[in-house]
């Protein structure tokens, strides 16, 4: 049995977060399609990074890039390295879209972190990516900021498919549907709009994990490792209460589809917890789980497939109440949270410019040189 392909059965689709141009090029991805099942890739400025700056994979196209506009500026060079993949991966997943009819088989690319606090800005961005990279499977990801929220509806009218990234709380996710809701009421054909809202999980349970390490006794100890799993069964809770309830009743009417809730940031960042945990936990209809290559590679081999995420709202509730009484405030952690995940995003982008920047210098005075001598 493929523990991965399980989880279709489970009503869950696997999408790896990971790109790189030799996935592309080399058959990994198509092999992780069409035998793991996986149905969908995500990216993000930390994995970009990884990929172009730690790499020679794209060094042949830059050298082109430079050779073709010498006075390109590095965020364009960058952008146009990023747009490549993303239609790379776009068409490998063509089947899948095409096979679900628009339900699966995205690639997301993110607008610049630098935005997230910019309506304008992410708006103007968002439908230049769209236009740019100009595949029907394309989402883009906009984070669940105050700013974003707005961008988001109007995306989402305008026909362009979102991932709505960087949620920790339930008050981010309520702002995220009702703004799905309000976007798809207003879109022309309310059955073409696609989104998922990425909720994030490890990082509650580092943070708060943190905070319980400061508290004594057992009640504490009880609840280490198990915040993040509480808070996400309460958004999926809500999920189900707006996407098969009277809000949606309408729209679902017309032709739209629930906006699937994604689990995001599920690899363990806790080398005493099941390195599986996020995905194990979180297992249930109409979502999403992201991981890195590691984590898709650890649940193919020894994951354990039922359906727990539905249920157990009773226990749940329990040990978010006694979070409370302990005098951990989830909601100041979450916001915490969203902020610094904004910073995870901005640092490794500037880094990647850096790192391009110095590589275009390096790749331009080698081929000056080369010119010299051949000019010689």
């Amino acid at each position: 049995m493929n523990r991965l392909r399980a989880l279709t059965d489970q009503g869950q689709a696997i999408w790896l977060d990971y790109i790189r141009r030799d996935l592309l090029e080399n058959g990994e991805l198509e092999s992780l399609i069409e035998e793991d099942g996986v149905t969908g890739v995500t990216s993000n400025p930390a994995i970009f990074e990884k990929a172009i700056g730690s790499s020679d994979l794209y060094d042949s196209e830059i050298q082109a890039a430079l050779d073709a506009e010498p006075d390109i500026s590095t965020e364009k060079l960058y952008e146009r390295l990023a747009i490549r993949d993303i239609q790379l991966a776009a068409d490998l997943l063509a089947p899948v879209f095409e096979s679900t009819r628009g339900a699966d088989g995205f690639v997301s690319f993110e607008v610049s972190p630098h935005l997230a606090r910019d309506t304008d800005g992410t708006l103007a961005e968002a439908r230049r990516f769209w236009r740019e990279v100009d595949r029907p499977n394309l989402m883009i990801k906009v984070p669940a900021t105050i700013e974003g929220i707005p961008a988001i509806e109007t995306l989402l009218a305008e026909g362009v498919h979102v991932n709505i990234t960087l949620m920790f709380s339930l008050a981010h996710y309520e702002a995220v549907a009702q703004a799905y809701l309000r976007g798809v009421t207003r879109a022309s054909k309310p059955g073409n709009a696609a989104s998922v809202a990425s909720f994030f999980v490890s990082r509650v349970d580092s943070l708060i994990d943190a905070k319980l390490a400061d508290c004594a006794g057992k009640r504490a100890e009880a609840l280490t490792g198990r915040i993040a799993i509480a808070n996400s069964k309460m958004a999926y809770a809500r999920y189900l209460e707006i996407f098969h309830g009277a809000a949606f009743a309408d729209l679902r009417a017309a032709g739209a589809r629930p906006q699937r809730v994604l689990w995001a940031s599920t690899s363990t960042k806790n080398p005493a917890y099941r390195d599986v945990v996020y995905v194990e936990e979180l297992i249930g209809p109409e979502t999403v789980n992201t991981v890195p290559p590691k984590t898709l590679d650890e649940f193919r081999d020894h994951g354990e497939v039922a359906p727990t995420l539905a249920g157990g709202l009773e226990g749940v509730r329990s040990e978010l109440a006694t979070l409370a009484e302990l005098g951990i405030d989830l909601n100041a952690a979450t916001e915490q949270l969203q902020e610094e995940g904004l910073e995870k995003f901005s640092v490794p982008f500037d880094r990647l410019l850096e790192t391009l920047e110095a590589k275009t210098t390096t790749l331009a005075g080698a081929a000056a040189g080369t010119s010299a001598g051949t000019s010689e």
